[in-house]
């Protein structure tokens, strides 16, 4: 008989899978008794006497919550925590935490939205096309490519990525603006960035990029209306959660060429089916929720769950508590 408590590590299989989360559970096998699955409800006996929930974007639902009778504590191996729901947590006492302060995936989101914003900017990839099919391309595309230097930036969400965004358009002469619930004085005077309204910022901006959480009040907080604001010149860009704008509100906007292009790594839901218009909209650059798991960021990501999950069957208080 054993007093360690029980942990369910749970990856999907286009993160990994088994594989993958059997690597993020090593860090827990001599403080616990881990069953790694990938989904949460694959091993109802596991879910059932789980204690704590380690979960890489694999939902966490109110049934699954009431069918783990145990359940103390759920670890998202991410800055989101969309795919758990709050209120059931709530309900049963159940406490989940994210790894937000960690800088784990800052970092790498920021240089992903360069990426995209570049690659929108300089047409990398009809280019790219173009020249593989021995297209030499350059007169069709000129008319299209533009510039950073010069240009508004406008942060929607203006936390730690958020302002990891903004140091890096200083070095592009770009001018930051940003709206977020309450100011950032500091920041704003580091970068010289100016917080705004977020229609101010969706009129002027020439480049929006997207850094908040999903939640009820930023769910399709882009919405036909809003994306309408947007000037025809203006690029989106969302590493964050495709849920936050209206989908088939953004693919009816660039098919008419109301807005100049879209760079996005995210969708609702993921992976996206085949159905999803914004797959085949001209002017888009599409990657498949990439922006925080290079190599390094997959490390830190590992070792801020692990670490935060370990404080909790130590006893100690794990930090980044959410809802």
């Amino acid at each position: 008989m054993t007093d360690r408590k029980s942990v369910l590590v749970v990856v999907p299989v286009h993160l990994g899978g088994r594989e993958t989360g059997t690597a993020l559970s090593a860090g827990l096998a001599d403080r616990a008794e881990v069953t790694v699955v990938e989904s949460t409800d694959e091993d109802p006996a596991a879910l059932a006497r789980a204690q704590a929930v380690v979960t890489a974007l694999a939902p966490v639902t109110a049934g699954q919550i009431a069918a783990a009778p145990r359940l103390e504590f759920v670890q998202c191996t991410s800055h989101g925590f969309d795919y758990i729901d709050l209120d059931a947590a709530r309900r049963h006492g159940v406490t989940v935490a994210n790894i937000s302060s960690t800088g784990a995936e800052q970092q790498d989101v920021a240089e992903h939205t360069f990426a995209l914003m570049l690659a929108l900017a300089k047409q990398i990839i009809p280019a790219h096309t173009a020249l593989a099919a021995a297209d030499w391309a350059t007169p069709r595309l000129q008319p299209a490519l533009t510039e950073l230097s010069g240009k508004t930036l406008g942060l929607v969400g203006f936390g730690a990525i958020g302002q990891q965004v903004a140091r890096r358009a200083v070095a592009f002469d770009m001018a930051v603006r940003y709206t977020a619930r309450h100011g950032y004085p500091e920041a704003e005077q580091r970068y010289g960035a100016r917080r705004v309204e977020l229609e101010e910022l969706l009129r002027t901006a020439d480049y929006v990029s997207l850094h908040l959480p999903l939640t009820s009040e930023t769910r399709r907080l882009l919405d036909r209306d809003r994306l309408a604001l947007l000037k025809p010149t203006a690029f989106l860009v969302n590493t964050s959660r495709g849920a936050i704008v209206d989908q088939e509100a953004l693919a009816d906007a660039l098919e008419a060429a109301r807005l100049a292009g879209a760079g996005l790594d995210v969708f609702d839901p993921e992976p996206p089916t085949a159905a999803l218009r914004l797959l085949r909209t001209p002017n888009t650059v599409l990657t498949p929720h990439i922006a925080g798991v290079t190599r390094e960021t997959l490390v830190r990501i590992a070792l801020a769950a692990i670490d935060n999950t370990a404080a909790y069957l130590e006893g100690r208080p794990p930090r980044d508590t959410v809802g």
